[in-house]
């Protein structure tokens, strides 16, 4: 398919008939909808929950059932909705009006930080024809972040919170795993993990506009082990289930949260990362606020023995975190996908 042909692909050339979920995976208010053409006419089909407050509980039988449900919904789905994860929706909504105080800077403002640099430590870019833009901030070991506007701490705690729970999702999924709680955490020397903070902004859609219904950023996976998502408005983000594009309507006050490339690679595909993509389907802005969760740069990720044996050899080839995000001449910041090209 030429670019030209890429950038206007419609929704509703999608295939995409309604699943049935594993009965063993909690679900509440989510659902997966079903696109089905022009009209959007969807099924609901449960959405894998986890309750934070769960996994995180001193007692013993909820930790286990929220561990059993962090398994089911890797293996099954490679995403899931947390729930009850404590991050205040005021905290959430400051992060938000920073970032639109800073995408609605002049251009000028914001090209400040289009660069090439190697020492990049934030990074801007425009999204083309879908007038899509992102930042990226480096936001562990140390955090970066524009200058301007002003009262960005908010920032550094949304993505201090956003740490810790990643760090106990991936202890529950260590669990889950058969291993020790520890066991993700000391392999991947996540106490100097590289974490991107990348928000995208997406314009508003007129009811005229050619754009309706197209695709704002195709499909693809994400490097790390997890990526947490926020988004102001419902809608857009859409997943891939057994080849169907599904959408993903999740809770309101809910982080979605996305199996990425080296989950899938240190379990040796045990645990698949997820492949996902936007759609342009507002007639209004979307932020979106995702959070990769990724190894130190300096670890080398390989599938680790506990997967592998005479019937599953390995199914990847070992890379440092670094050269996997600086493969086809990307920088580390821009968190780029290199799974098919590792695959043994």
């Amino acid at each position: 398919m030429s670019g030209t042909q890429a950038t206007t692909l419609l929704l509703t050339q999608s295939e995409n008939p309604c699943f049935k979920s594993s009965k063993s995976v909690s679900s509440t208010n989510g659902s997966i909808n079903c696109i089905s053409g022009r009209d959007h006419e969807s099924c609901h089909v449960p959405n894998p929950i986890i309750d934070y407050s769960m996994l995180i509980s001193n007692d013993c039988l909820k930790r286990s059932q929220a561990i059993n449900d962090l398994n089911q919904a890797c293996l099954n789905y490679g995403f899931f909705a947390v729930t009850n994860h404590g991050i205040p929706d005021s905290l959430i909504g400051s992060v938000m009006n920073w970032l639109s105080k800073f995408f609605n800077q002049s251009d000028e403002e914001k090209r400040r930080y289009d660069t090439n640099d190697p020492t990049d430590r934030i990074r801007f870019r425009w999204g083309g024809r879908t007038q899509r833009e992102l930042l990226h901030m480096r936001a562990h070991p140390t955090f970066h972040c524009p200058a301007e506007p002003a009262d960005s701490v908010v920032l550094t705690e949304y993505c201090e919170r956003m740490r810790e729970m990643g760090m106990q999702l991936l202890r529950g999924i260590s669990k889950s795993l058969g291993l020790e709680e520890c066991y993700i955490e000391n392999k991947m020397k996540l106490e100097s993990g590289y974490n991107v903070f990348g928000p995208n902004y997406y314009p508003a859609l007129s009811q005229s506009s050619d754009d309706k219904n197209q695709i704002g950023q195709f499909p693809h996976r994400d490097p790390g082990l997890l990526v947490l998502l926020a988004q102001n408005v419902g809608g857009g983000l859409q997943i891939e289930h057994q080849k169907k594009w599904l959408n993903a309507d999740f809770p309101p006050t809910s982080i979605f949260v996305i199996v990425a490339d080296h989950i899938e690679i240190l379990t040796n595909g045990k645990y698949k990362s997820l492949l996902h993509r936007v759609a342009l389907n507002s007639e209004v802005e979307r932020m979106s606020l995702p959070f990769f969760f990724g190894p130190s740069l300096d670890v080398t990720v390989k599938p680790e023995p506990e997967f592998v044996d005479d019937h599953n050899p390995p199914s990847y080839r070992q890379m440092t975190y670094k050269a996997y995000l600086e493969s086809n001449d990307h920088h580390v910041i821009e968190a780029r996908a290199n799974l098919n090209q590792i695959r043994l």
